[in-house]
Parts: structure tokens; C-alpha cells; sequence
């Protein structure tokens, strides 16, 4: 499987990890993954209300969530945010 390494800043919590991501799934799916993840490493700290947006963190761009990650730019030392 072909895998992104980004820089993901979480602001909510004030934090940032360096996460691999599939470049075959879209982005929805990955959202959902990075929460999930992030709720585990924060011991369920990090809970969202709703469902958050993944923004590029250099041009403050959303995603469109139906992308699969090949198609949009994000690549290796992308730095993105999840708000």
C-alpha cells in the first residue's frame, strides 16, 4: 500500500504528530481514521461534536472530502490541520 507521511496539527488540543496515511482512500475516510486515532493517543480527550474539516496548513485550503488523498496534493511533509 502506498503511504503519505504529513505533519498534522490538531489546534483543539494543541497538538501535532507525524501520521501515515493511505494515498488510495478518501479523504472522508481519512478523517475518520485521524480522529479515531487521535482520540486513542489522547486517552479519549480528543472527542469531536461533529465531524472535523482537514485543511492544507500553508494555503488554509479544505479538502473536498470525496477526494482520494492521490488525487488531491497532499504528499510526503504535507503539513495539514484538523478542525
Amino acid at each position: 500500500m502506498n503511504e503519505i507521511l504529513v505533519k498534522l496539527y490538531v489546534p483543539i488540543i494543541d497538538g501535532s504528530y507525524d501520521i501515515l496515511i493511505p494515498a488510495n482512500k478518501r479523504i472522508y475516510t481519512i478523517i475518520g481514521m485521524l480522529v479515531k486515532s487521535i482520540r486513542e493517543l489522547t486517552k479519549g480527550y480528543y472527542n469531536p461534536k461533529k465531524n472535523p474539516q482537514l485543511y492544507d496548513k500553508i494555503s488554509a485550503k479544505a479538502y473536498d472530502i470525496n477526494l482520494l488523498v492521490a488525487e488531491s496534493d497532499i504528499r510526503n511533509g504535507t503539513e495539514l490541520i484538523l478542525i
